[in-house]
């Protein structure tokens, strides 16, 4: 169901920096909660809150691992966010890459009971890689039935190698069976301290970029405006899709948004297409806050800036 609206420049201090101009950025939230005959009721008559099963919610992880999850998802979102701001901002910064999260392990995997949720891996078969695409793409190209040995470090700092077999994943091609995230830090000069509290997940990563652009460049990007959006981000820059879009048109709608970042996939289905379900989510709500789509954090800021 719908969230609520959080102001980004109470989340995001850039050293040294103040955001004084009028307006805010905000990120959009949707609410989970477990269902109730009450909330069966009320998702009736109320066509922007959506019944999921437990297992579609958390793909069957208990809440500790599903928050935790969410909390990798968003410690990597705010790390890419700080990594495009400087970029864009041409400031120094030095970004490392650590290895990749574990974010589940399926349950063919042959390293079920090695890997622990929180992982990092490292190396795969003594290779490190400088992003998870290219693990991902070495990884493709083994033979299924092969032996495969990784390296990966505890949540407490220990170091660990085990061996496994390559299995063949859901999309058909070579795995070792788990999902993942970018394991990053990020350093820069100024500093950059982002606390979005016990939110989780990746969708605020663009709102993130700009709040810290603005602070870090000292532009006036929203010109008195209260702008709201949602949308991953991503190493070259490019805004992903994200869920619950036309919740979070609801929620910023009745916050008084007069501004919507939304991402633009390109295609033609409103279930691929942010961009597609925004827009009719404000038609629904017959609201004049403004849909923009952006499929880059660079359409985003020619947007502002015009």
């Amino acid at each position: 169901m719908p969230g609520t609206t959080e102001p980004l420049g109470k989340m995001v201090k850039v050293e040294g920096k103040k955001d004084e101009h009028k307006g805010d950025f905000f990120l959009t939230t949707v609410q989970i909660a477990r269902a109730n005959l009450a909330t069966m009721i009320y998702s009736h008559f109320n066509s922007f809150t959506s019944i999921y099963s437990e297992q579609e919610m958390t793909g069957g992880l208990n809440d500790a691992q599903f928050n935790r999850v969410n909390q990798f998802y968003m410690e990597t979102a705010q790390n890419t966010a700080i990594y495009q701001a400087f970029k864009l901002a041409n400031k120094p910064y030095e970004l490392k890459y650590e290895g990749v999260y574990v974010l589940d392990i399926a349950k063919n995997s042959t390293f079920k009971n090695k890997l622990e949720l929180a992982d990092t891996i490292t190396a795969v078969n003594g290779q490190q890689f400088t992003s998870s695409a290219d693990m991902i793409a070495y990884v493709s190209k083994q033979k299924v039935g092969d032996s495969v040995t990784i390296e990966y470090t505890r949540i407490d700092g220990t170091k660990h190698k085990s061996t496994g077999k390559y299995i063949k994943i859901a999309n058909g091609k070579t795995g070792i069976g788990i999902s993942l995230v970018d394991h990053t830090e990020v350093v820069t000069t100024p500093k950059v301290t982002v606390n979005a509290g016990s939110i989780g997940g990746p969708s605020a990563g663009m709102m993130f970029t700009l709040e810290i652009y603005s602070q870090l460049t000292g532009k006036d990007l929203r010109n008195g405006r209260e702008i709201a959006g949602t949308g991953t981000i991503e190493h070259d820059g490019s805004i992903g899709q994200i869920g619950g879009v036309d919740k979070k048109v609801a929620t910023a709608s009745k916050e008084g948004a007069k501004v919507f970042l939304v991402p633009d996939s390109g295609t033609k289905k409103e279930s691929s297409n942010n961009y597609l379900g925004a827009k009719a989510a404000a038609k629904k709500l017959k609201t004049k806050m403004k849909i923009v789509p952006v499929k880059t954090i660079q359409d985003a800021l020619d947007y502002l800036e015009k």
